[in-house]
């Protein structure tokens, strides 16, 4: 874990002068820092090629340490470093915003307003898509190893700062989409970052939630990222839309940035509803994909070819390159295990030279539960460059002219009973607001009964010769709206 004493440095931004937790976080990189920094190259000397075999093959182990950042790596840390920045400009913990944020709820919060006003949240979310094994479980730890896990604040201009700041946390989705499970993760992961002793968790949803916002607010927690959220489509019914519902409160409510990482069902998850899918994406959406065989590929082969053990160096080639891509089908991982699996196999035998034969030979040691998936993936692109090209050499039909739309009925919703209905505005978004944060509250309880205060109402209601008139005294029936919430 990395902790680190707070060092400040004058921040970028004027708005952002004078905010500890801004001006405390890692300096500006150019790209060129940046991709060495997210970078790591083992070491190969000539000296290792002509040891034993034995020796040499404990060295071919060092290919798993290869970390050769690719472009959408740049564009991710800059999401993340953004993404802090924007939801700690609204927590400088000098301000009397922050202290009445840390000290009330939005709710408990006294109608004396600070005169730097009220918390004004600033969270955003960042979504990483791709398939597993592309790499994006190693290339958020990269890029979350150039920041801090925590800053020790002591002194800020003279000032005593007595306050740990915890720069980023990173849990697993839990298998069962349950918000409890999520919370107690991250009360856990903010301990251990914290070093401190494990909190007991709260008994009820409401209480944890409290719980773990309280700790979130005391750390200053900078971005929470969340791996693995393709589990959400194993859950039961609702679950998904509950968990998704919590961490989008934690925007709204605390201002912390989300970063979702996930597989490719996860994206459908959240294009179903606009709301989610704005918000997930609103400091950016990346699609990490496999790499195809031109510039990218070969700046990945060329350092992975560099690290050889075998006793006769086998220069790079360009039928090496495309068998080795072919195998690989482009997934970075899978290109590193047959690399190696291919030079141990070599090592020590009577002929050490990396041949395109020697190559397939050592992916069908290493690919057997995933070629499947890897000739899955050969044919589905196979019938995609087919298609392109039967679509290509289609007529295309003309586009209707103007003419040809004018007096055709525009397309509308339509009840089961064949009405014509119109529904005007954003559907996503809650028409009664006023009542939009009561439901997740209800939603998110272990026990309803515990908020039923009557539980015969509607029983007596029934035998009742008035039961309208019950209802109205019970505060459950109004029959004038306009009056009462006019």
């Amino acid at each position: 874990m990395n902790r680190a004493a707070a060092v400040y440095q004058r921040a970028i931004l004027p708005e952002h002068c004078g905010n500890p937790l801004i001006e405390a976080l890692p300096p500006k990189l150019r790209d060129s820092e940046l991709a060495e920094k997210l970078s790591y190259y083992p070491s190969c000397h000539y000296e290792e090629t002509q040891l034993g075999p034995l020796e040499r093959v404990e060295y071919v182990s060092r290919l798993r340490e290869l970390r050769q950042p690719l472009p959408v790596y740049l564009e991710v840390f800059r999401a993340v470093e953004m993404a802090i920045k924007e939801g700690y400009s609204a927590k400088n913990p000098l301000s009397p915003t922050t202290m009445n944020f840390l000290h009330y709820s939005e709710e408990e919060r006294p109608d004396i307003e600070p005169v730097t006003g009220y918390f004004k949240p600033k969270g955003s979310g960042i979504t990483v898509i791709g398939e597993s094994g592309v790499g994006k479980t190693c290339m958020l730890e990269q890029v979350l190893g150039c920041f801090p896990d925590t800053v020790e604040h002591s002194y800020y201009e003279d000032k005593l700062l007595p306050l740990r700041q915890v720069i980023w946390i990173k849990v697993d989705c839990p298998d069962d989409s349950s918000v409890k499970g999520l919370c107690y993760r991250i009360l856990e992961e903010l301990d251990r970052k914290l070093g401190i002793p494990q909190t007991k968790p709260a008994s009820t949803i409401a209480a944890l939630i409290s719980q773990i916002e309280a700790k979130m607010k005391s750390s200053f927690l900078g971005i929470l990222v969340i791996d693995e959220m393709q589990n959400l489509n194993l859950a039961k019914a609702g679950g998904a839309d509950r968990l998704i519902g919590f961490l989008h409160n934690l925007v709204n409510n605390l201002g912390i940035p989300l970063l979702f990482c996930a597989n490719p069902p996860f994206n459908n998850l959240l294009s179903k509803t606009l709301k989610a899918a704005r918000r997930a994406e609103s400091s950016g959406y990346f699609d990490v994909e496999l790499m195809k065989n031109d510039e990218e590929w070969e700046l990945f082969i060329e350092e992975l070819w560099q690290l050889q053990w075998t006793n006769v160096p086998t220069p790079l080639t360009d039928e090496l390159s495309d068998t080795l891509f072919d195998l690989s089908v482009g997934n970075m991982d899978l290109a590193v295990r047959i690399y190696q699996a291919t030079q141990r196999v070599l090592i020590g035998s009577g002929d050490e030279v990396l041949t395109p034969s020697a190559l397939r030979h050592g992916a069908s040691i290493v690919i057997r539960l995933s070629k499947p998936a890897v000739d899955k993936i050969k044919r589905d692109s196979k019938i995609s460059v087919l298609k392109r090209r039967s679509e290509s050499s289609e007529p295309k039909a003309p586009l209707p002219s103007v003419n040809e739309n004018a007096g055709k009925p525009k397309p509308q919703l339509t009840t089961s009973k064949g009405k014509l209905v119109t529904i005007p505005g954003d559907l996503t978004k809650p028409h009664h607001p006023e009542f939009a944060e009561r439901i997740i509250e209800l939603k998110n309880l272990d026990n309803l009964y515990e908020e039923i205060k009557d539980f015969d109402l509607f029983q007596r209601a029934s035998d009742a010769k008035n039961p309208l008139e019950i209802l109205k005294k019970a505060g459950v029936l109004c029959d004038d709206p306009l009056q009462i919430f006019g």
